[in-house]
């Protein structure tokens, strides 16, 4: 019974009562809590422990002995901001995160002693007794993720460790903290199997300090400012300017480019199923990445949670690999089918002006949003989690944005990416710029050209199912998995434009056929047929891997290459037959929904709603203080977290992404013209 107690509580009492693991005074320990005499001296007791057994220096020690001489308004609220043993371990509820904004508040002016914040980290290993392992199981939420002190905690969450806030003076350094709650857990599993690792990293230490805002902080917010001070012109210009108005300062209208985003009107060659499709997979990954965000927060019904979302309907938030897919498969039939009529036209392709083009598109939004993230964001609020999961991310960001800018940094490994979730960005732009010489084949050798691609995408089909079976990788969010697991799929496939080929050729040929479709016909059989097939791959990829998610589900190799391999063709297939045969003109009705003209509204933001669900998720967990009871349906169904992403996306997108497309479609009328100009030009000089 001692080491049990030893066990399930001692690691979450011991931070904030100087206890043994004496099993027959836990009732008096609990009758002493309301007994300030006795608090006073739970506290001194722990402070002065640290002082005297960690490595700080004299002076330090001495503000430390001030500090805990007497116990004073200061040390009452360091006492009162540090986590406390909470009831419900055994449901999950380890992670305690006291009271932040207390214990940056705790203060003494008369000694100058103030309150600093750690986040200590702890890594219990498990143990050997079944009885006990059995408790573990409980404790760590049946291990639904694993994970180690080592891991990297920014964007998948370190599940198997304990998080517990501690409030200590400022003369503490991280290392000491750490030191002293070694030696003290220590000396209290004395004699017990259980082994503890610790971690109190400086990041996850803060104090309250005078606000300090550096240089970068200025120039990104000047930057920004003059943009949209640029735009309020614009918009006065557009408002109070008679007759014909200035197309390039109209481009940054406000007022001009609200009204074209909320038009209905489709653009010429409208493919028109396509913006429900976007629409439906954008808001499965919203869903499943912040399914994937909700875990970072502590909740006091963890393991219930876990058992809950231990079953099959659980694929919504772990096929989030899924729905990317499709985006990259439209990407490629909508390049497929623009540059195919270009190529019918003129009989060349101008590639330089093509890529030109696209950056101009997607780079200043890109841009701007990697700005914010990395010099103003870290500095509008604070939390317990908040270094880790917004500062540390923008210290990634300000080493490595060049990457994100010249779109190679999905090579480089998930850990060290900023803007981890825009690695799509990369893959789909590099796919972008050797589309033109895949298009040209297929469109000046067909037969060559087919055999070529189809060759392309089994080798990249090949290639997934190889290095997932051979690295034990895993692209569905299995039960039990693990944070390295995660790491080595995004790195070894799940982020490499080689291993996603297969889709965006599959986008290729649908182009290509919808293109040269003019006297294509299908009987109402081939039709049915189609309809079912798609249904029936459609249920296969969603459906299929589902028993993965079980929660005694044990990982299988050949499962997860399987589902690598062959998932991405058929859900990408089922949505390429509603593309295919509604542009044809069946009426069916998955056409009839996907077309609605509502959804063109969904495809005018979806780009900015990509690049911002991250940063409103990641802000959110950032400034969490308190634990709160987690539901499924909670989590996914969160409207008012979705509702804040659409909100900032259509702010990004009026004041970055269509005024920069306008410029664009600016300068290629421009061009065209110019083009004319001189063709004209040259034909009445042939012609003298």
């Amino acid at each position: 019974m001692k080491v049990l107690f030893g066990t399930v509580f001692t690691l979450c009492f011991l931070l904030t009562n100087n206890l043994e693991n004496d099993v027959d005074r836990f009732p008096d320990i609990f009758l002493n809590f309301s007994n300030v005499t006795v608090a006073r001296k739970n506290v001194q007791k722990n402070i002065e422990y640290t002082v005297t057994n960690v490595s700080v220096g004299q002076t330090n020690e001495e503000k430390g002995r001030l500090c805990v001489k007497n116990l004073t308004k200061c040390m009452e609220k360091v006492y009162d901001s540090t986590a406390k043993l909470p009831s419900g371990i055994l449901n999950g509820n380890i992670n305690q995160l006291g009271d932040f904004d207390m214990c940056l508040n705790a203060n003494s002016i008369q000694r100058n002693i103030q309150g600093k914040y750690c986040l200590a980290a702890m890594e219990v290993q498990t143990p050997r007794s079944p009885y006990l392992a059995g408790l573990y199981q409980l404790i760590h939420a049946h291990h639904h993720f694993r994970s180690k002190l080592e891991d990297p905690g920014h964007r998948v969450p370190r599940f198997s460790s304990i998080n517990w806030a501690l409030c200590v003076p400022s003369v503490c350094t991280p290392k000491d903290v750490e030191m002293g709650l070694k030696k003290y857990v220590e000396n209290i599993l004395n004699g017990t199997e259980i082994e503890v690792r610790y971690e109190v990293d400086s990041s996850m230490c803060q104090e309250k300090t005078e606000t300090e805002y550096p240089t970068s902080f200025f120039i990104t917010l000047y930057i920004l400012g003059a943009v949209i001070l640029w735009e309020f012109c614009a918009t006065l210009y557009d408002i109070l300017a008679i007759g014909e108005k200035n197309k390039w300062v109209m481009a940054f209208s406000f007022k001009e480019n609200l009204l074209s985003n909320l038009s209905l009107e489709r653009p010429a060659g409208d493919i028109e199923a396509v913006h429900g499709i976007r629409c439906l997979n954008a808001i499965l990954l919203l869903a499943s990445h912040k399914s994937m965000a909700a875990f970072f927060q502590p909740a006091p019904n963890r393991t219930t949670y876990v058992e809950f979302i231990g079953r099959p309907f659980s694929v919504v938030g772990r096929a989030a690999s899924l729905y990317t897919d499709p985006f990259i498969m439209i990407s490629g039939m909508l390049t497929t089918y623009s540059l195919l009529g270009k190529l019918n036209k003129t009989q060349k392709l101008n590639i330089f002006e093509e890529y030109i083009t696209r950056l101009i598109r997607i780079v200043p939004t890109f841009a701007a949003l990697i700005a914010f993230c990395t010099f103003i964001l870290p500095h509008l609020d604070s939390g317990p989690m908040w270094n880790l999961v917004v500062t540390h991310h923008s210290d990634i960001c300000k080493q490595h944005w060049w990457r994100n800018l010249l779109f190679i940094h999905n090579y480089f490994g998930f850990k060290d990416m900023c803007l981890t979730h825009t690695h799509h960005l990369g893959i789909d732009t590099q796919l972008f710029f050797a589309s033109p010489f895949l298009i040209y084949l297929i469109w000046k050798w067909p037969r060559k050209g087919t055999a070529a691609l189809l060759t392309i995408a089994l080798v990249s089909t090949v290639m997934r199912y190889t290095v997932s079976y051979t690295r034990k990788l895993s692209n569905y969010v299995h039960f039990g998995t693990s944070v390295q697991q995660l790491f080595d799929t995004a790195d070894y496939m799940y982020i490499l434009p080689a291993h996603r080929a297969t889709v965006y050729i599959m986008g290729i040929f649908l182009g290509y056929i919808l293109r040269n479709s003019s006297n294509l016909t299908l009987n109402k059989t081939q039709v049915n047929v189609g309809n079912a097939l798609a249904i029936l791959t459609f249920c296969v990829s969603f459906f299929g891997a589902s028993f993965m998610g079980n929660i005694d589900y044990v990982y299988n190799a050949q499962d997860a290459a399987w589902y690598a391999a062959v998932s991405p063709i058929l859900w990408c297939f089922s949505f390429a037959w509603i593309i295919f045969v509604w542009q044809l003109g069946y009426k069916i009705i998955a056409g009839y929904i996907f077309s609605n003209k509502i959804f063109l509204l969904w495809t005018k933001i979806s780009y900015t709603v990509y690049l911002t669900q991250f940063p409103v998720y990641f802000y959110n967990v950032g400034i969490t203080r308190s634990s709160n009871e987690t539901n499924f349906f909670w989590v996914v169904l969160n409207l008012t977290e979705y509702a804040c992403v659409v909100i900032i996306a259509i702010i990004l997108t009026l004041t970055f992404e269509i005024p920069f497309q306008k410029v664009r479609n600016l300068y290629l009328k421009k061009k065209c013209s110019r083009r004319k100009l001189l063709k004209d030009v040259g034909e009445k000089i042939k012609a003298t």
